[in-house]
């Protein structure tokens, strides 16, 4: 048994920080979300009237730009960082719309994933940049 060295100053004990990779958890529960709902066929789809289009593009542009945040959190928020997370935002939006391609009744625009998609990610971020302050490294 070691001495105790009495000029050691006391601290308290460290909180232990989770292991970095859970910080990616909440982009692939985001990502696992989307294929899902990617994977059903048109015809089961909810219609929702005159409004069907507005809210379905509505939720592709509100789910990328959740997504978007989800990858910059995963990168520790950091001021760098940012345009990583929206190509990552958007290439996840692309390979979707490969997916969908593949789905009945579904199928590929270049503009839901660059303009719907790719725009909902963007202006999630933008206007998480004005409202936080992100490390400055």
């Amino acid at each position: 048994m070691k001495p105790v060295r009495e000029d050691r100053p006391v601290t308290a004990p460290s909180r232990s920080r989770p292991p970095a990779w859970t910080r990616w958890l909440p982009a692939v529960a985001i990502m696992i979300l989307i294929f899902s709902l990617s994977s059903i066929p048109s015809p089961a789809m909810p219609s929702f009237g005159l409004w069907d289009r507005v809210i379905k593009k509505s939720g592709h542009a509100i789910g990328y730009g959740l997504l978007a945040l989800a990858y910059w959190y995963a990168l520790r928020w950091r001021k760098r960082h940012w345009k990583l997370a929206l190509g990552l935002a958007i290439a996840y939006a692309i390979s979707d719309e490969v997916h969908q391609a593949f789905v009945a009744g579904r199928h590929a625009s270049a503009l839901d994933a660059l303009l719907i998609d790719g725009g909902g990610a963007c202006l999630a971020l933008l206007l998480a940049r004005a409202w936080r302050k992100p490390s400055l490294d």
